[in-house]
């Protein structure tokens, strides 16, 4: 059976810096991610076992334990390539990404708009949670999501294409209570080549993602 293991990083530690800290990049990799990881490969052994001995007391529990880190080690993925210390400013057509900036304009009216919104998303989270884009296949739109820690709050079947950590251990060590400030730092290392490449991937996907009518 396959296992889910943990990517590598595309950068070292530091190459997010100063926005964000060689400490919280390698922490938040090789700590709290592979804690996901772990946690994802460890509930299917359950649940393997649990089918064996046709036991399932504790269905809701695995069934919610996978859905967590499962959905946590799916968001950290895309969090690390949806950055680099070459990126930042606004999608524009002479970088190579004009139909991704053309969607954002078109279903948020502009840039500064669709920006405005998924940096409220990411910073009013309640507890521990996420601000996405994600593209949405049964309108073929773009939405912006709030994540409640790694699973509620978000439309089924949407593809996260960027994604804003917004839990305390993403920022935490270097701007303290300072969640705005964190997220107002991360535009400036928004990988847009990439944020890019899974829209154009995740519009393709749309035959697979829904049967036709």
């Amino acid at each position: 059976m396959p296992v889910y293991t943990l990517p590598e990083l595309p950068y070292d530690y530091s190459a997010l810096a100063p926005v964000i800290s060689p400490e919280i990049i390698e922490l938040h990799h090789d700590k709290h991610h592979a804690a996901y990881v772990k946690g994802a490969n460890d509930t299917l052994e359950q649940l393997a076992e649990a089918r064996d001995k046709e036991s399932w007391g504790s269905i809701n529990g695995l069934e919610k334990s996978l859905a967590f880190h499962l959905s946590g080690h799916i968001l950290h993925s895309v969090y690390w390539q949806n950055m680099t210390g070459e990126g930042g400013g606004e999608p524009l057509a002479k970088d190579g990404v004009g139909e991704l900036a053309d969607a954002i304009t078109e279903y948020f009216g502009s840039f500064a708009g669709f920006k405005a919104q998924l940096s409220k998303a990411a910073a009013t989270t309640q507890g521990s949670g996420w601000g996405v884009l994600a593209y949405e296949p049964l309108s073929g739109r773009l939405i912006v999501e709030q994540v409640y820690d790694h699973q509620g709050n978000v439309g089924q079947g949407a593809v996260p294409i960027l994604v804003f950590d917004a839990w305390e251990h993403a920022f935490y060590l270097q701007y303290r209570n300072q969640k705005v400030d964190f997220i107002e730092a991360m535009w400036q290392v928004v990988n847009w080549q990439d944020v890019a490449r899974r829209y154009a991937a995740a519009k393709s996907r749309t035959d697979v993602l829904l049967l036709a009518p």
